[in-house]
């Protein structure tokens, strides 16, 4: 997806640098992105932290030990889905491909519960936003390959595995995203320039706080000018 992306910016575009923003699996690209093109990202911008945690440093602030413990208890009362999706997607997208109500069901609970709607979805999203979402998914029939591009993270391999983002890099953190890293953890992976809480907002950031996290990114890049 980064190559891609990269080819249509510079080779169909025109841009010799561009800037970067992403969250969830967008962030994984712009990761990746800035680590395979680091001349040509002028930043990178992202929102949220993977909850995936396979090896710990051994020397953890007490913040990073409590993400590290919240990551974990979100992996075994929350994860389930990821594992299906990166091992056997198939299996449930042809049930979801082939049932508006199943559909409807595995995509809202996600709006649910990782929105900052206290268990009340129409809080957050109104119901037409939410069967727009679902329309875009059932007419196009692409639930398969969202669930695809976890399978092929899982498998897949990366040169750039385990090498640090040297880009400067932007963090706005949402407190009821699903794991919420502190500023020390994200230094490590990343060259952080810029760190943020916004007030309130959850794992849907451009959806739920638009105002707030577009007044972040230029709040960001500015620094470049």
């Amino acid at each position: 997806m980064a190559d891609l992306f990269y080819q249509l910016l510079r080779n169909r575009l025109g841009y010799e640098r561009f800037a970067v923003r992403g969250s969830d699996i967008g962030a994984g690209v712009g990761k990746e992105l800035a680590r395979s093109y680091p001349e040509a990202v002028i930043g990178l911008h992202l929102s949220g932290s993977n909850p995936y945690i396979y090896q710990l440093p051994g020397d953890l602030s007490e913040a990073e030990a409590r993400f590290a413990e919240d990551a974990q208890t979100f992996m075994q009362q929350e994860g389930a889905y990821a594992l299906l999706q990166s091992t056997k997607p198939q299996t449930p997208a042809v049930g979801l491909n082939d049932s508006p109500a199943g559909l409807a069901a595995w995509i809202v609970e996600k709006f649910r519960r990782w929105s900052d709607c206290g268990g009340e979805v129409e809080s957050r999203f109104t119901k037409e936003e939410l069967l727009t979402n679902l329309t875009l998914y059932w007419a196009t029939e692409t639930i398969h390959s969202s669930m695809r591009v976890y399978y092929e993270s899982a498998h897949g391999w990366s040169p750039n595995a385990g090498r640090r983002v040297e880009v400067p890099t932007g963090m706005a953190m949402l407190p009821k995203d699903i794991a919420v890293a502190p500023r020390e953890w994200e230094a490590r992976e990343y060259n952080l320039t810029h760190y943020t809480v916004l007030p309130r907002g959850g794992h849907f950031a451009e959806w739920e706080e638009p105002e707030r996290l577009a007044e972040d990114i230029r709040s960001f890049f500015r620094t470049f000018r």
